[in-house]
């Protein structure tokens, strides 16, 4: 399974950010319930807005964002940003209850 790449235009943490690449690991748990499509409109709905760093390693910067609510449903992101980077990096993804 190998990481898949998306264009995208939106500002994140007073970033530019002009792709998406999703690591296929939400996959192996949650694909009944979350799509690539699913993942990107997810990411477009934190357009301008601004997340708190959960963990920095190295060049990347860790973030969780819960409770994104799309079509009546919430979900959660696990993603990245990388230093001088334009790409989100989505690490995982799933439906809440």
């Amino acid at each position: 399974m190998e990481r898949r790449e998306y264009d995208i235009n939106i500002m994140v943490n007073n970033r530019w950010v002009y792709k998406v690449v999703i690591d296929p690991h939400y996959e192996l748990k949650h694909q009944d319930s979350v799509s690539d499509k699913t993942i990107i409109e997810l990411v477009k709905l934190m357009d301008g807005g601004t997340f708190p760093v959960q963990q920095r390693k190295g060049d990347y910067e860790y973030f969780v964002t819960d409770k994104l609510k799309l079509k009546g449903k919430l979900y959660k992101l696990i993603w990245l940003l990388e230093n001088e980077q334009v790409y989100i990096g989505i690490v995982n993804a799933y439906r809440r209850k």
